[in-house]
C-alpha cells in the first residue's frame, strides 16, 4: 500500500480539484482507476462533504450513521521507505510507522471506511506517540485531544474498484471512494492518510 505514494510530488497530476478551491467546483470531476470519470455532483452529498471536511471523521461517521463508530487496528508495524514519499518529505531508508485500521459500526457491525496512515513519528511529541502506538485511539480523535496546532490538506481523490490498492484487508465494495491528505503539525507534514468509502453504502 505504501507503494502507492513513492515519488508522488506537489506537481503529480490533477487528481485533487479541490485544491486552491473553496469546496463548490460545478462539472469538475473525480478520476476513476480504468474507467470513465465521475462528475463530482454525481456523487452521493455526504461524501462530498467527507472528501473535503478537515474534522475528525469518526465524529461524522457516528452523527450521520446514528451509531458509536470504533477504529480497529488491523495492521501496524514500523517499515523503512524503499523510495522517496515526497508528500511528506521522506527519503530513501527512512523508517516510518504504517498503520491500516478499519472504521466499524459497533452496533451495525458495518465497515463504514478504511484508513491507511504513513506516520513520521520521529517528528511527535512523546507522549502523543506512546498514545499512538498504543493502538487505543485513532488518529483523529488523538490530534484533537492533544491540543496541537494542525492543519489538514487534501492531495488527491478518486475511485478505484475493490482490491485496488493492492492490500487484503480492504473493503469488498465494487467501488471505493477515496482521498488521500497530509497533516501539518506545527507547519510540519508528519502524517500521510488514504481513507476509503465505500460508495454503495453511502447512497
Amino acid at each position: 500500500m505504501v507503494r502507492r505514494y513513492y515519488d508522488k510530488t506537489e506537481d503529480t497530476g490533477d487528481g485533487n480539484p479541490f485544491r486552491g478551491h473553496q469546496g463548490f467546483l460545478g462539472d469538475a470531476h473525480i478520476r476513476r482507476a480504468g474507467g470513465a470519470d465521475m462528475p463530482i455532483r454525481e456523487l452521493p452529498p455526504f461524501l462530498r462533504a467527507l472528501l473535503v471536511m478537515d474534522g475528525t471523521v469518526t465524529k461524522i461517521l457516528e452523527a450521520y450513521f446514528w451509531e458509536p463508530v470504533e477504529v480497529v487496528t488491523l495492521r501496524q508495524e514500523f517499515v523503512h521507505a524503499e523510495r522517496p514519499i515526497p508528500w511528506i518529505r521522506i527519503d530513501p531508508g527512512d523508517r516510518v510507522l504504517i498503520r491500516r485500521a478499519r472504521l466499524n459500526g459497533i452496533e451495525s457491525k458495518r465497515a463504514y471506511a478504511t484508513a491507511f496512515s504513513v506516520i513520521r513519528t520521529q517528528l511527535m511529541p512523546e507522549a502523543f506517540k506512546l498514545q499512538l502506538i498504543s493502538r487505543r485511539i485513532g488518529i483523529g480523535v488523538l490530534i484533537r485531544d492533544s491540543g496541537l496546532e494542525s492543519y489538514r490538506e487534501v492531495l488527491e481523490i478518486g475511485i478505484e474498484p475493490a482490491g485496488g490498492s493492492g492490500d487484503p484487508t480492504a473493503l469488498d465494495e465494487s467501488d471505493l471512494v477515496f482521498r488521500t491528505y497530509r497533516i501539518l503539525i506545527d507547519g510540519e507534514p508528519v502524517i500521510l492518510i488514504t481513507e476509503h468509502f465505500p460508495l454503495d453504502l453511502y447512497r
